[in-house]
């Protein structure tokens, strides 16, 4: 078995909701440990925050229109 080098993720249980659909298509989650955590492939972490704060950021309620 090959070694993988992750980073562990603390969020909230909305936020890993996120990241589990995100990893249906982009297989990025070495580890669900629990609620609060995940563990990811580090050489994935930048794409994965870069598509988590797009998604936040969609989600977020604006007053300009």
């Amino acid at each position: 078995m090959k070694a993988i080098k992750g980073i562990l993720m603390t969020c909230d249980p909305a936020v890993k909701q996120i990241l589990l659909f995100f990893n249906e298509d982009h297989s990025f989650i070495i580890e669900d440990l629990d609620d609060y955590h995940v563990v990811i492939r580090a050489d994935e972490e930048r794409k994965v925050r870069s598509m988590l704060e797009a998604k936040l950021e969609s989600n977020t309620y604006s007053l300009e229109g």
